[in-house]
């Protein structure tokens, strides 16, 4: 949404570039503004910017007027987020205790990750929306819950049962419990990463394993597909190099929605792309890497595009959804909404959808 800078305020976020002058933006996309920010927009004379329908604490901004009342009840009737938005402190919290030397807490873990579960399947397209919540700096720890809950809705969408798809989101909130055991400043090292600093960060599923293998209330299940989350079905993933027929089915569903929400989420080293560019990266790069039922069971949850359907595209272009070929769900067929052309992204290889609104 394009905002007068006189109504911005603390905590939007910016959805593209601010250029003035320059050939350099003088304020980057994804930037969380503070009021330093407005200050600088003022001064460059920028008159409106583009920004998320959110703000950075999840709230709905409503840059002129106060919220009408249907709003409000649409607020009030959206708890997920703010339970969300809890969970990712709680783990920070446990993250941090885990680092200090602490045990898993399996009662703790179960107690905080299944409310937010339960909801979570019932409002599964609001977890494909939660990446733009997400900052370098807390990147990991909102990483293993939605890690969790995206685990879960595929395993639901395979038909397992509720008793497996429990144990599905334990593993995914817990794949990653063994960073905190892996130098902190490679959590946040904005750089390449060296070899052997490579081979550290490799190391993690291990150290999560052996964090969980006493763990006397978890399933065998679970501990399997956590230290298994990053191999890959032609063998080339890690840390043994295990090929498809001994990868748990939990850790396939785990290695998709890990590289997803990794890859549409902002990193301390490289920034996020949008989820349909994703979806289509790891169809044609993760052949042979992933089990093609799963990347079909994400596909279809992300692309749940209907006709009618607004889309921003790539090129900052909106556009409504016309026609949708099962087959190329990430291209359908747009009609735009200046222009009303009628465009198949099929043929348009460039454009890309980068948001559903």
């Amino acid at each position: 949404m394009r905002v007068d800078i006189n109504h911005l305020q603390e905590g939007c976020i910016l959805s593209e570039d601010v250029f003035s002058l320059t050939n350099k933006p003088i304020i980057p996309k994804e930037t969380i503004l503070q009021d330093e920010h407005i200050k600088v927009l003022k001064a460059f004379l920028i008159n409106d910017v583009k920004v998320h329908p959110r703000l950075h604490n999840g709230n709905l901004f409503k840059p002129s007027e106060l919220l009408t009342e249907n709003e409000k009840n649409e607020e009030t009737q959206k708890p997920f987020l703010k339970q969300y938005l809890s969970v990712v402190k709680e783990y920070k919290k446990m993250f941090q205790s885990w680092q200090a030397g602490s045990a898993v807490d399996i009662g703790q873990v179960r107690g905080l990750l299944l409310p937010l579960v339960e909801v979570g399947l019932e409002n599964s397209e609001e977890i494909f929306k939660l990446t733009q919540y997400v900052n370098k700096e807390e990147y990991q720890f909102h990483h293993s819950v939605t890690v969790a809950l995206i685990s879960a809705c595929i395993g639901k969408k395979q038909n397992l049962d509720k008793g497996d798809v429990i144990q599905l989101a334990l593993a995914g909130f817990l794949s990653d419990c063994g960073m905190s055991k892996v130098n902190p400043k490679l959590l946040t090292k904005s750089d390449a990463l060296s070899e052997n600093e490579r081979k550290e960060i490799q190391q993690h599923p291990l150290y999560s394993y052996k964090m969980l293998e006493k763990v006397t209330l978890l399933k065998d299940s679970v501990k399997i597909s956590v230290f298994q989350h990053h191999e890959r079905l032609d063998g080339s993933g890690y840390v043994l190099g295990t090929k498809s027929e001994k990868l748990h089915l939990f850790a396939k569903i785990i290695a998709v929605a890990d590289v997803y929400h990794a890859m549409g989420s902002d990193k301390p080293y490289r920034s996020k792309k949008p989820p349909f560019k994703v979806i289509e990266e790891m169809n044609q790069d993760g052949f042979g890497k992933f089990d093609v039922q799963m990347v079909k069971e994400l596909t279809n949850l992300v692309t749940k595009l209907s006709i009618g359907n607004k889309v921003r595209l790539s090129n900052g272009y909106i556009g409504e959804v016309v026609y949708k070929d099962e087959m190329n769900s990430t291209r359908p067929m747009v009609k735009m909404l200046e222009t009303e052309e009628i465009i198949q992204l099929i043929q348009y290889r460039h454009l890309y959808i980068e948001e559903v609104l």
